[in-house]
């Protein structure tokens, strides 16, 4: 009866059945914790624990029978000592403070337990009674030899500290070192572990992590984990850009593929023309960076079906030659549809039906192809430029006034024409005309008309008259018409007529 009593009073007396308390809810916060616990770190505070148990057991046993009971007692404090260091760090280190968002680096959390451990090795010391001073003092050189033989592993271990002391990387981030790809799934003393997405394991050695230039992937400051993709393909250089670019961005942007972000929104750029194709570029942003090739599997099928809805043909990077003989009557064919299409554009602009076949002729060989993409500006409010447009595919707006006061007042299509008061008097223009969608048009300039009016000089009276009554028309049309409508018609073709002459110097000839 006198063992029991004296073992419970030992007990007691260190703490025991308190340490036991705080083990016992240290396992019950584990099993809620944020962050999972490792079970080993667990088991470690358990099994030093019972080790003291046991001990002290041992050490009563002794004294009540009347043997020496130092070093049972010694070992029973060395393990009781290790469990409360244990079971103190997991309860504030990996139980509490990730409670209130601390996590604190596990390397950290290691050089801590390692410097508990060497207090407790000289508390363990003092009490058997020998000097631990003299301990380090006598064994300084085997430690230089061992810390030589291991500076590798030393290397490794203090880059692994740095490391995750400035948090420049954490468990989680996708990295590139030395070419390999991997999520950071393990940081040690020694090593950082990547799990690549082929499944593989790559093993880091720190000292190498310190040393090497380390890309995160996908990682910005303020921003959701998400990295830009490329996708090339390759169309038919006869293909318009715009159709290319309209077509592949409706598919990505209003039905997006899994694991493809919302914000930003996908983009498409027209990147050149090789020998014998246009390469285009789809980027998007994954927000998921472990199924990257999937993603973009799902990106190119989405774009093949887009393309071919549009019947946009898509092209390889190949080389061809074409032999086609040149001969005259291939060139004439050639010259006759061109010349069949601009007539065409000339006989729907009024201002030209007086002049005869040959002369419509001679100013459709002058006339200029100048095609426009959708949003590009043809003609500029102010500006000074002589040239009339002929509009033979696509639509135009037209817009007056500047910056946030411009307003859309027309649309012109297929078949319509703008800048003849450009042309023949050479005043300012006095709106701004913007391709709606791709634009084709032809251009005549003052130099083509120019040889025309020298040839026959009565053409600017018929072209004054067309301008004369297209302006008393607009004046009817807001109900600015006037009495004498006939003489103020009578007026405006003298002054344009004037103007028309004066721009193009046919007083000067005379």
């Amino acid at each position: 009866m006198d063992f029991w009593i004296s073992l419970a009073e030992a007990l007691w007396d260190t703490w025991t059945p308190v340490v036991l308390i705080v083990f016992v809810l240290t396992r019950i916060l584990a099993r809620t914790a944020p962050r999972p616990v490792e079970r080993y770190q667990l088991r470690a505070g358990g099994t030093l624990l019972l080790g003291h148990i046991i001990a002290l057991t041992i050490s009563v046993a002794q004294q009540a029978h009347g043997y020496e009971g130092k070093i049972a007692e010694v070992t029973s404090y060395a393990f009781e000592a290790l469990a409360v260091m244990s079971i103190a760090f997991t309860a504030v280190f990996r139980t509490l403070l990730p409670r209130v968002g601390i996590n604190v680096p596990r390397i950290l959390i290691d050089l801590l337990t390692a410097i508990g451990v060497i207090f407790v090795f000289i508390a363990v010391g003092r009490r058997a009674g020998f000097s631990v001073a003299g301990l380090i003092t006598t064994s300084a050189v085997l430690t230089a030899v061992i810390g030589f033989s291991l500076q590798d592993t030393l290397g490794n271990m203090m880059g692994g500290l740095s490391v995750q002391l400035d948090k420049s990387i954490s468990v989680g981030d996708w990295v590139t070192v030395n070419g390999v790809h991997g999520r950071v799934i393990e940081m040690r003393w020694r090593y950082t572990a990547l799990e690549a997405r082929n499944w593989d394991t790559v093993i880091v050695p720190n000292g190498v992590l310190v040393k090497s230039q380390v890309v995160i992937m996908g990682k910005r400051q303020g921003m959701p984990p998400m990295q830009r993709r490329h996708i090339d393909f390759y169309i038919d250089f006869r293909s318009a850009p715009t159709l290319v670019q309209s077509s592949v961005l409706g598919a990505l942007r209003n039905d997006p593929v899994p694991n493809m972000a919302k914000e930003p929104l996908p983009q498409v750029l027209f990147m050149g023309v090789k020998d014998s194709y246009a390469h285009y570029q789809a980027r998007y942003w994954l927000d998921d960076l472990g199924v990257d090739d999937p993603t973009d599997s799902a990106v190119r099928t989405r774009i093949w079906f887009a393309l071919r809805r549009a019947g946009i043909p898509m092209s390889i990077p190949a080389s061809h030659v074409f032999l086609t003989p040149d001969t005259p009557e291939r060139g004439q064919r050639k010259a006759d549809r061109e010349m069949v299409q601009r007539l065409r554009a000339l006989a729907k602009v009024d201002l030209f039906d007086n002049l005869t076949e040959q002369q419509q002729r001679t100013l459709a060989d002058q006339l200029q192809f100048t095609p426009f993409a959708t949003g590009e500006a043809v003609t500029r409010e102010g500006d000074h430029d002589d040239g009339l447009f002929m509009i033979v595919e696509g639509e135009a707006a037209v817009r007056i006034g500047t910056g946030h006061d411009q307003r859309e007042v027309a649309q012109l299509g297929a078949g319509q024409f703008f800048g003849e008061m450009s042309l023949m008097t050479g005043e300012a223009r006095t709106a701004t005309v913007v391709a709606a969608t791709d634009l084709v048009c032809y251009r005549m300039s003052k130099a083509a008309f120019h040889a025309i009016l020298q040839e026959a000089p009565a053409i600017a009276d018929q072209v004054a008259e067309v301008l004369a009554t297209r302006r008393s028309e607009l004046f009817a049309a807001r109900g600015e018409a006037e009495t004498d409508g006939k003489s103020r018609m009578e007026t405006a073709k003298r002054d344009l007529a004037s103007r028309i002459r004066g721009f193009f110097g046919l007083d000067a000839a005379r």
